[in-house]
C-alpha cells in the first residue's frame, strides 16, 4: 500500500513534477493490447476541427464501431497484462494497491479498445501529415449500431437508409457546415472541474407538523431557547458539504457515466456542472467550459450549457414535429452561421430530417407527445424527443439526471446510443447519471465517475473501474454488471470483500475518497486535466480570433421579437392541440350567456329596470374576470417547461409571457364576442351600434387586463397555493370596489382608496355611462309617490336618485351622476386606464417569469411524527448538528436513507413467522378484449399458467406485451371490456373474498402521505385479516412484518410524496408491508415491484421475494427486464409477446438452462454465455424490433411438447386440489370485506381526522381566508347608519358572506379526491373498506373544521357591520351561517364526486355557484326575474333561503332614516299637507313623508322590514327559511353518497342491470359455478 502520508498531488504543482514511479508510464497507459495510432503531440485542440478526428478508438475506421453492437460488446477482448512493450497490465495499474500473487488469471476488457481521457492525444489538424479519417466512414460507423436492428431488411434497403442518413448527418454536422459557420466555431467545448466543493443547507430529519403547532408553537421555542440558547433555537439550520474537493474533465466527444446510490449527491455534480447554481448555500472550486468560467457562461454562453432533469417536460398537445420545430426554429443561427444561400425555412426542414432520422421518430412526427391525460407516443420515444430537443440546443456540455427511470432496458440502451451518437457528431461533452446502467449500456462510456456521500471515490476510465477496485480488495460476483459492482462497494450491506482482505479495505466515504487520491487513477487524472488545459489555452485563442459581435453572447440565438413570434405560434399550436377544451370552454360561455341573458331578459327601459340595467352591466364585467382565473392553474402547469426551455436559451420567459398575451387577443376576442351578443340584445340594452361597440371594447380589455392581472400574480408567487390566497382577497376586492355594491360616497375612507388601483371600477364606470347617457328613464309604481286615485302628475315625484320635483322622467346621465358620481366625459379615460392597468400587469408578468427559478437545491427529508423518532434521531432534530444530501435523508444517525439488512439466520426466523399458503391458483383460456373506435381489439388470447406456494414466479415481456394487464385481469381488477376464461383457486370458481385475500402491490406506491409506516400496516391488517382474530394480534403480527422488511429505524417517520418523506426504496418496502400485514391467504400479485430504483434496491427488493417464496408465499410478479443476477432469484417464467400471447411457461432451471434449451430446441439462436438471458429471450422473439420477421414464437409454443405438458399439468393441479380440499369448503372464509361496516367507518374516519391534523397548511389556508374575507367585510361596511343605501349595503354585506364559499370550495375539494384516489387506484380494489366508509370518512372530517372556521368568521364580522345585538339576531344568523358551512362543503363534495380531476372539478365550481347565485333574488330582485325563472327557479335555489333568512333578521325593526339624496321630492296640492297628501299611499306602501319648505320629502321605507319585503323577504318565515335550508345541505349529501357509488363502480351495474350481454355472460358464469361445485 502507499504510505499514508503522502500528500496527494494537487494541480497546484509544477506541470510534469510528478513522483518519477507513477508517471513514467502515464502517456503510454492503453486499455488494451490495441496500439495506439502514432499522432503529433504538438498540433492544438481547436473548436473547429473536423468531428471524424472527436474520437479516436485505437481502431482503424473503417472496421471500428464509436458505438459497439451488441454482439462486439459481448467479444471477449484482449486480456490484461498481454499488452505489447508500450502497455501496463492491470497489477502495474494498481500496484499500490494489490499485490501480485492476489490477482492469478486474466481480466476480460469489457469493450473494445475506447480512447481513455488519459491517453487522448491533440487530434489530426488539416496540417498533419496524416489524412483526416474520411466523414463518410465515421457516419456508416455511426449508424452500424442500426445494422442488427435492421437486420431483415434487404441489402439494397439498408444500404439506401444508410446513404440517407449519412447525407442528412453531412448537412447539420459536416465539415462544410462547420467551416462556414461562425457559431461552431466560437464554441466552448469540453469541461474542467477542480477541487469543486458545494455545501447546503438543512437537517435528515424532521418531526411532522400538525394543528397543535399553531398553539404549541411558542412555548416549544421558549423552551429550546431555555434549553439550548437563543442562537441554537433560532438560527439557520447547520451546512452541510453535499460534494467534497471534485476534480476532473470531460473532453469533447467523451461521456461520463455518474454512479451513487440515490442520496450520494449525483444531481448536484450534475446540477452543479449544468451551471444551475440557484439554491446552494456554498459552492468553491472553479469549473471552466472551454477555458471559460461558470460566471461567465451564465452571462454570456448561457445556451452553451444544458442540464436535463429526469422527467420529460413538453407540451402534450403538441406534436413531436412542432415540438422541434419550435426549438430548431428558436436555434437557428444567423447567415453568418448557416451554408450559403440556405434560409432559416430551410434550415429548419433539413435540421429536422436529420434528428428525426437519427434518432428514428420519423413515424411519429405526427403524433402529440402526449402525457397521463393526453394519449401520445411512448415512454422511449418521449425520451427520444428529449434528447433530439437537447442536440437542437448543440450545447457543447450536457448533464442527464437519471433519464432511464422507468424505461425497460432496451429503450434504455437505445436512449443511451442516442446519446452516444449526439456526443460524436455534435462534439460535446456528456454526463450522464443512472440509476440501473446494464453491461451494454456500461460500455457506451468513456468516464466513470463514483460518488459516496458526496466524496469521490473514482474517476477515470471505464475499462480501468473495475480493476481499481478488484485492487483496493472487493470482489465482483459473477454475472454482476461493473455498474452494478462499483455501487455495490459504497454499500456496506451489499460489498463482497476478498479473503483476507477484511482489514484493509476502505469502508467510509473518506476512506474511499483517500484512496482514490493516492492512486494511479487519480494521477492520471490530474494530468488528464492538465494536458486538456494547454489545449484550451489554444481553443481559446481560436475562438477569440474568431469571435464577432454577433457570438460575443450566445445567450439567446434569434432576437427577441423573433422569440415571441415562435412563441406565439406554438401556444395557437398548443391550443388547437387540445379543441376540446377549448370548444368545451366556448360552449359553456354561450350555456352562461343563455342563462345571463333569460334572466335578464327584455328589461324595461323604466325605473323597474334601472337596478337589473346595472346588475347586467356589472354580471358582463365580472363573468368575463372571472374566467381569468383559470389561467392560474395553466401558469403553474405550464412553469416547469418554460424554466427548461429558458435553460436550453430558446426564448427569453419575457418573450413567453407576451406570446401569450398576444395568442389571448383573438381568443378573448371570441369569447367576449359569444357572451356579450347574446346577453346584450336578449337583455334589451341600448341598441345603437356605437354604444354595443363601445361596451364590447370595454369588455374586451378589461377581460384582457384581467386575464393579465392573475398571469401576474401566477408568475410572482412561488405555488399555487400562496397564489390562491392572494387571489380570494383579491376577488373579493374587485366585486365589492366596482361601485356597484357599495356607491363610492358610501365608501369608508381606509378601503376608498382601492376603487383607484379597481381596474373593474373604470370598466363599471365607462359601461354604466355609455349605456345611461342618452337614456329617458320612465318612472313606473312602485317608484312614483304617491300613487293613488286622483293624485295629478305635477304633484307626484320619482323616487330615483337624480330625479326632479314634478317630473315622471329621469334623466340617466342624471341618475349615474347622483347614484354613482359617474359621469360619460370620463368614458375614454377609463378606455385609457385599463388599457395601461393591462400593460402594467403584462409587465409585471413578464418580471414575475423573469425572475423565476427552478426548484431549489433542497432534499428529502425523513419527517417522523411526534413521540416515534428514534433516540439517535431525536437530537439531531433537537439540536440541528447533522445533515443529509440533496437527494434524500441519509446522513442522519443511523442512516436513515439506508437499510439494516438482519444477518440471514435473523430474517429466516422472521420469514417464518409469516403466513403461508397451501392453495394454488391456476387460470386456463383466457381472453379480454376491450371496444376501440374501430372496433374490437384482443389484448390477452388463450392465456394459460398457474402460481404455487412456494414458487417465486416472473410475469414477463416487451413492452406493450401486456403484462400489467394479465396481472390486473388475474387479480380481478379489469373494470372495462370483457374478459373470458377460468380462474381456480384449489379447482373451485374464485370466492367472494378473492380479492382480499390476495396481496396486490402497485406500481405505484400509492399511500396516505400522513400515515407513518406503523399506522399503515395496522390500518391494512385491523380491516383485511379475518374479524375473529383478535386487535392485538394482529397489530403483533404488523411488528413482525416491520422486523422482516427491516424498517424499525422508520417505522414511527410519516409515508410522504418523494422529496418530503419516504425515498423510493422504503416506499416499495411499505407497498409490500401494507399487502403482507393483510396475512394474504391465497397469494402476492405485484407489479413492477423495482421500477424507479437503483440496481442496489431493486437486488433488496427482489432478494426480500426470495425470502418470502421460500416460506410458503405464493408470488407472481411483472418486472422490467432484470440483470441476470435479479433474473436468477426467480423459480418460473410466463414469457408474453406482443398481442398476450404466451410464448414460454415453465420453469426456468438452474442459470435459466430449462428457459434457453427450450428456445435453441425451437431455432432461437444460441445464448452467448456471458448473455444476460432475459434480455437474450426477449432478442429472440423479438420483442421491441418492428423488423421483426422471424417465426412467430407464440404458434411455436402453442405445437410445443411443453405446451401439451402445462395444460396436462393444470388439469392435473385443479381435479387433485379439488379433492383434497373438499372437506374444507365448506368453512371457506366467503365475506367481500373482513370486517363489519361500523368497524370500516371507525377505521377510517379515524384516518381522515389524523390527516387534516397532520395537514396543518390546510388549516391555516381555511381559517386564514375565514379571518381575512370576514376581516375585509366588517371594515367594508363599517357600522352602518340607517340610511337606504345602508339597507342596501346590509343586504350586500350578506351576499359578500356567500361569496367566500368559491375558494373555499376550491381548497376543500382536492382533498376529497386525493381521499378518492387512494380508495380508487388501492383500497376499493383490495377489498379493505366499502365505498360507504369512504364517504363517511371524507365528509366527516370537513364539517368540525368548517364549524370552527363558520364560528371564527362571524366573530370577525358580524359586531363590527352594526347588526343588532340582541341574542336572539345573533343566535339565529350564528346557525344559519353554521348551516352555510355545512351547504359549501356538501356543494364542493358534490361537484367533486362526480369530476374525473381536480382540474375539471375546480372549472365547474363557477359554473355551478354564478347559476345559485343569480335566482336568489340579489342580482335581479324578485318582482323583476322573468316569469318563467320566477315560477320555479327562484323557489329551488337554495342560496334564496339563506339570503332569506340573513336578511329579514338583521334588518328587522331597524328604523330607515334617508339621507338628503335619497328623497322623492314633490309639492303638494295647494291646501294640503304633506301628511295628508301622502297618508293612503303610505298605509298600502310603506314609506314615510317630510315637509321642508313647502316641498314634501318622501322616503321609500320606513323600516328594514319594508326594505326586505321589496326583495320578497319576511321575518316571519325565518324558521321556514332555516328548515328548508337544512334539507338543501342533506340533498348535497345525498348526492356526493349518489355521484360517488355512481363513480365507483354503481354505474357500471345499472348499465350492466339493463345489458343484455351482461345477462347472457352473468348466466353463463353461474352455470359454469354450479356446474364446478357439482
Amino acid at each position: 500500500m502507499a504510505d499514508p502520508s503522502a500528500r496527494s498531488p494537487r494541480l497546484e504543482d509544477t506541470p510534469g513534477a510528478w513522483p518519477e514511479a507513477s508517471t513514467s508510464k502515464l502517456p503510454q497507459y492503453p486499455s488494451s493490447d490495441v496500439s495506439e495510432p502514432q499522432i503529433s503531440q504538438s498540433q492544438p485542440f481547436t473548436a473547429d476541427r473536423p468531428i471524424s478526428e472527436t474520437r479516436n478508438d485505437g481502431h482503424s475506421p473503417s472496421d471500428s464501431t464509436a458505438v459497439p453492437s451488441p454482439e462486439e460488446s459481448r467479444t471477449p477482448g484482449p486480456v490484461f497484462g498481454g499488452g505489447d512493450g508500450n502497455g501496463t497490465s492491470s497489477q502495474d495499474l494498481v500496484e499500490e494497491e494489490i499485490d501480485r500473487d492476489d490477482h492469478v488469471g486474466g481480466y476480460e476488457a469489457i469493450k473494445p479498445a475506447k480512447s481513455n481521457a488519459q491517453e487522448r492525444p491533440a487530434l489530426l489538424s488539416k496540417a498533419s501529415s496524416k489524412a483526416p479519417i474520411d466523414e463518410e466512414d465515421l457516419y456508416r460507423a455511426l449508424s452500424r449500431r442500426r445494422t442488427n436492428v435492421s437486420s431483415t431488411k434487404s441489402d439494397a434497403e439498408a444500404h439506401e437508409e444508410m446513404a440517407e442518413i449519412q447525407r442528412l448527418m453531412t448537412r447539420m454536422f459536416g465539415k462544410s457546415r462547420r467551416e462556414h459557420s461562425e457559431e461552431e466555431k466560437t464554441r466552448h467545448v469540453g469541461v474542467v472541474f477542480k477541487h469543486l466543493t458545494v455545501k447546503g443547507m438543512g437537517l435528515g430529519a424532521a418531526l411532522q407538523p400538525t394543528n397543535g403547532d399553531i398553539f404549541m408553537g411558542l412555548p416549544r421555542l421558549l423552551k429550546n431557547i431555555s434549553t439550548n440558547g437563543a442562537k441554537a433555537a433560532t438560527g439557520k439550520p447547520p451546512v452541510r458539504t453535499i460534494l467534497n474537493d471534485f476534480t476532473g474533465c470531460v473532453k469533447p466527444g467523451e461521456m461520463a457515466l455518474i454512479l451513487g446510490r440515490p442520496g450520494s449527491g449525483c444531481s448536484t455534480f450534475l446540477k452543479i456542472l449544468g451551471n444551475q447554481r440557484f439554491g446552494y448555500e456554498e459552492i468553491t472550486g472553479d469549473v471552466t467550459y472551454g477555458g471559460t468560467n461558470a460566471q461567465e457562461m451564465m452571462k454570456n454562453f448561457r445556451g452553451e450549457v444544458l442540464y436535463n432533469p429526469e422527467d420529460d417536460l413538453h407540451y402534450a398537445t403538441l406534436s413531436v414535429k412542432n415540438t422541434l420545430s419550435f426549438a430548431i426554429t428558436t436555434r437557428t443561427p444567423g447567415k453568418a452561421s448557416r451554408e450559403e444561400g440556405e434560409t432559416r425555412t430551410q434550415y429548419v426542414r433539413e435540421f429536422l430530417r436529420v434528428v428525426s432520422k437519427l434518432f428514428w421518430i420519423e413515424h411519429t412526427l405526427l403524433t402529440k407527445v402526449g402525457d397521463a391525460f393526453v394519449r401520445g407516443v411512448s415512454g422511449g420515444e418521449k425520451k427520444r424527443v428529449s434528447i433530439a430537443e437537447a442536440m437542437i440546443t448543440k450545447a457543447s456540455t450536457q448533464c442527464w439526471d437519471n433519464s432511464t427511470r422507468g424505461l425497460d432496458a432496451s429503450t434504455a440502451l437505445e436512449y443511451v446510443e442516442s446519446l452516444r451518437t449526439l456526443t460524436n457528431m455534435a462534439d460535446v461533452s456528456t454526463l450522464v447519471a443512472l440509476y440501473q446502467a446494464g453491461e451494454s449500456l456500461y460500455d457506451l462510456f468513456d468516464k466513470v465517475l463514483l460518488i459516496d456521500e458526496g466524496r469521490c471515490a473514482y474517476f477515470g476510465s471505464t475499462t480501468d473501474a473495475k480493476a481499481y477496485f478488484e485492487g483496493l480488495g472487493f470482489t465482483c460476483p459473477a454475472r454482476w454488471t461493473t455498474a452494478d459492482f462499483l455501487t455495490s462497494v459504497t454499500d456496506q450491506h451489499e460489498r463482497q470483500i476478498r479473503e483476507g482482505w477484511e482489514d484493509r479495505i476502505p469502508r467510509t466515504p473518506d476512506q474511499f475518497e483517500d484512496a482514490y487520491k493516492r492512486s494511479t487513477p487519480f494521477q492520471k487524472n490530474i494530468a488528464d486535466v492538465e494536458e486538456f488545459e494547454t489545449h484550451l489555452e489554444e481553443q481559446t485563442r481560436l475562438r477569440e480570433a474568431a469571435q464577432s459581435e454577433a457570438t460575443k453572447r450566445k445567450n439567446y440565438t434569434i432576437p427577441f421579437h423573433k422569440q415571441v413570434w415562435a412563441c406565439t405560434h406554438r401556444q395557437f399550436l398548443v391550443m388547437f392541440g387540445d379543441q376540446l377544451s377549448l370548444f368545451g370552454k366556448w360552449g359553456g360561455i354561450l350555456f352562461q350567456a343563455l342563462i345571463v341573458g333569460s334572466l335578464f331578459f327584455n328589461m324595461p327601459q323604466t325605473s323597474a329596470g334601472v337596478f337589473s340595467r346595472g346588475g347586467v352591466l356589472f354580471f358582463m364585467l365580472l363573468f368575463n374576470a372571472l374566467l381569468a382565473l383559470a389561467e392560474l392553474t395553466a401558469a403553474f402547469s405550464s412553469r416547469p417547461i418554460m424554466l427548461k426551455h429558458k435553460s436550453f436559451s430558446f426564448y427569453r420567459p419575457s418573450a413567453f409571457a407576451i406570446a401569450q398575451v398576444v395568442v389571448d387577443v383573438p381568443l378573448v376576442m371570441i369569447q367576449v364576442f359569444i357572451f356579450n351578443i347574446i346577453v346584450y340584445f336578449m337583455a334589451n340594452l341600448q341598441r345603437t351600434p356605437s354604444q354595443f361597440f363601445i361596451s364590447m371594447l370595454i369588455v374586451f380589455f378589461l377581460t384582457m387586463s384581467m386575464y393579465s392581472f392573475f398571469r401576474a400574480i401566477g408568475a410572482l408567487s412561488k405555488s399555487l397555493d400562496n397564489a390562491t390566497r392572494v387571489t380570494g382577497v383579491a376577488i373579493q376586492a374587485l366585486i365589492v370596489y366596482t361601485g356597484y355594491l357599495i356607491p363610492p360616497t358610501k365608501m369608508r375612507p381606509w378601503f376608498k382608496w382601492l376603487i383607484w388601483i379597481n381596474p373593474v371600477q373604470y370598466g363599471f364606470e365607462g359601461l354604466m355611462a355609455n349605456e345611461f347617457y342618452n337614456l329617458e328613464i320612465q318612472c313606473v309604481p312602485p317608484n312614483i309617490v304617491p300613487l293613488g286615485p286622483g293624485v295629478e302628475p305635477q304633484y307626484q315625484s320619482c323616487t330615483l336618485q337624480g330625479s326632479q320635483p314634478g317630473s315622471a322622467t329621469v334623466n340617466g346621465a342624471d341618475y349615474i351622476r347622483t347614484a354613482y358620481t359617474y359621469t360619460r366625459a370620463n368614458l375614454w379615460r377609463n378606455v385609457g386606464i385599463i388599457i395601461a392597468f393591462w400593460l402594467f400587469f403584462v409587465a409585471l408578468t413578464m418580471f414575475g417569469m423573469e425572475i423565476q427559478k427552478p426548484n431549489k437545491g433542497g432534499g428529502a427529508v425523513t419527517i417522523f411524527k411526534r413521540g416515534q423518532v428514534p433516540k439517535s434521531v431525536t437530537k439531531a432534530i433537537e439540536a440541528g448538528e447533522k445533515a443529509q444530501d440533496e437527494e434524500t435523508g441519509k446522513s442522519v444517525p443511523e442512516k436513515l436513507g439506508a437499510q439494516h439488512y438482519s444477518s440471514e439466520s435473523e430474517s429466516e426466523s422472521g420469514v417464518k413467522g409469516v403466513a403461508r399458503n397451501e392453495t394454488v391458483f391456476t387460470w386456463q383460456n383466457v381472453n379480454y378484449t376491450i371496444p376501440t373506435k374501430s372496433g374490437e381489439r384482443q389484448l390477452l388470447r388463450d392465456v394459460q399458467g398457474y402460481v404455487r406456494p412456494g414458487k417465486l414466479t416472473a410475469l414477463m415481456g416487451a413492452s406493450g406485451a401486456g403484462k400489467t394487464t394479465l396481472l390486473n385481469t388475474l387479480a380481478q381488477r379489469i373494470n372495462f371490456g370483457v374478459v373470458t376464461g377460468d380462474f381456480l383457486v384449489d379447482g373451485r370458481p374464485l370466492p367472494k373474498s378473492f380479492q382480499r385475500a390476495t396481496g396486490f402491490a402497485e406500481q405505484m406506491d400509492v399511500h396516505e402521505p400522513t400515515a407513518t409506516v406503523r399506522e399503515a400496516l395496522r390500518f391494512s391488517a385491523l380491516l383485511r385479516q379475518p374479524k375473529e382474530v383478535p386487535i392485538e394480534e394482529k397489530y403483533d403480527y404488523v411488528e413482525r412484518i416491520i422486523t422482516l422488511l427491516e424498517m424499525e429505524h422508520i417505522a414511527g417517520a410519516t409515508i410522504g410524496d418523494i422529496g418530503a418523506g419516504l425515498n423510493q426504496e422504503q416506499r416499495k418496502r411499505v407497498t409490500i408491508g401494507v399487502e403482507l400485514a393483510s396475512k394474504p391467504e391465497l397469494l402476492m400479485f405485484l407489479d413492477e415491484p423495482t421500477s424507479g430504483l437503483d440496481s442496489g434496491a431493486a437486488f433488496n427488493v427482489v432478494r426480500f421475494l426470495r425470502k418470502l417464496a421460500d416460506a410458503g408465499q405464493a408470488i407472481l410478479c411483472t418486472i422490467h427486464q432484470p440483470s441476470s443476477v435479479l433474473f436468477e432469484h426467480f423459480d418460473e417464467l410466463v414469457l408474453l409477446k406482443a398481442g398476450g400471447r404466451v410464448v414460454y411457461h415453465g420453469s426456468l432451471g438452474v442459470d435459466s438452462r430449462d428457459l434457453i434449451s427450450y428456445f435453441q430446441q425451437n431455432g432461437g439462436k444460441k445464448c452467448p454465455p456471458d448473455a444476460n438471458p432475459a434480455e437474450y429471450m426477449l432478442d429472440v422473439i423479438g420483442a421491441g424490433n418492428p423488423d421483426y420477421k422471424g417465426q412467430d414464437w407464440g404458434d411455436v409454443w402453442a405445437a410445443s411438447s411443453n405446451h401439451a405438458e402445462r395444460t396436462k399439468e393444470i388439469q392435473q393441479i385443479t381435479s387433485e386440489r379439488r379433492k383434497l380440499t373438499e372437506a374444507n369448503a365448506a368453512k371457506t372464509d366467503d365475506r367481500e370485506y373482513a370486517m363489519p361496516l361500523s368497524t370500516q367507518i371507525n377505521a377510517v374516519v379515524k384516518r381522515c381526522f389524523v390527516s387534516y391534523w397532520r395537514t396543518p397548511d390546510y388549516a391555516i389556508g381555511k381559517f386564514m381566508l375565514h379571518i381575512f374575507t370576514g376581516l375585509f367585510n366588517t371594515f367594508t361596511f363599517w357600522k352602518l347608519g340607517n340610511s337606504s343605501i345602508d339597507m342596501q349595503s346590509r343586504l350586500f354585506s350578506v351576499f359578500m358572506t356567500l361569496t367566500i364559499s368559491p375558494p373555499l370550495i376550491q381548497q376543500l375539494q382536492p382533498k376529497f379526491l386525493q381521499f378518492r384516489t387512494i380508495y380508487e387506484s388501492r383500497e376499493a380494489n383490495s377489498k379493505i373498506y366499502s365505498w360507504l366508509a369512504f364517504v363517511i370518512g371524507a365528509v366527516a372530517v370537513e364539517l368540525p373544521y368548517s364549524i370552527v372556521a363558520g364560528s371564527i368568521y362571524f366573530n370577525c364580522y358580524y359586531w363590527g357591520v352594526g347588526f343588532p345585538k340582541n341574542s336572539f339576531a345573533a343566535g339565529y344568523t350564528w346557525m344559519l351561517l353554521m348551516l352555510f358551512e355545512i351547504y359549501y362543503v356538501g356543494f364542493g363534495q358534490a361537484i367533486a364526486s362526480f369530476s374525473p380531476n381536480e382540474l375539471l372539478a375546480s372549472l365547474l365550481v363557477p359554473v355551478f355557484f354564478l347559476f345559485v347565485v343569480s335566482f336568489c333574488g340579489v342580482v335581479v330582485p324578485f318582482i323583476a326575474l322573468p316569469h318563467f325563472w320566477q315560477s320555479w327557479m327562484y323557489y329551488v335555489t337554495p342560496f334564496r333561503y339563506l339570503l332569506d333568512g340573513f336578511l329579514g333578521v338583521v334588518v328587522h325593526d331597524v328604523p330607515v332614516i334617508c339621507a338628503e339624496d335619497e328623497f322623492a321630492r314633490f309639492s303638494p296640492p295647494p291646501g294640503q299637507s304633506c301628511q295628508n297628501y301622502t297618508q293612503a299611499y303610505i298605509q298600502q306602501a310603506g314609506g314615510y313623508v317630510v315637509e321642508e319648505d313647502g316641498l314634501c320629502k318622501f322616503c321609500q321605507f320606513a323600516n328594514g322590514d319594508e326594505f326586505a319585503a321589496g326583495f320578497n323577504v319576511f321575518y316571519s318565515q325565518r324558521w321556514l327559511d332555516y328548515g328548508v335550508f337544512w334539507l338543501f345541505c342533506v340533498f348535497n349529501f345525498m348526492v356526493v353518497f349518489l355521484c360517488s357509488w355512481l363513480y365507483l363502480g354503481g354505474w357500471k351495474k345499472v348499465k350492466a342491470s339493463f345489458s343484455p350481454a351482461a345477462k347472457k355472460q352473468k348466466k353463463a358464469a353461474e352455470q359454469q359455478h354450479d356446474g364446478t361445485v357439482a
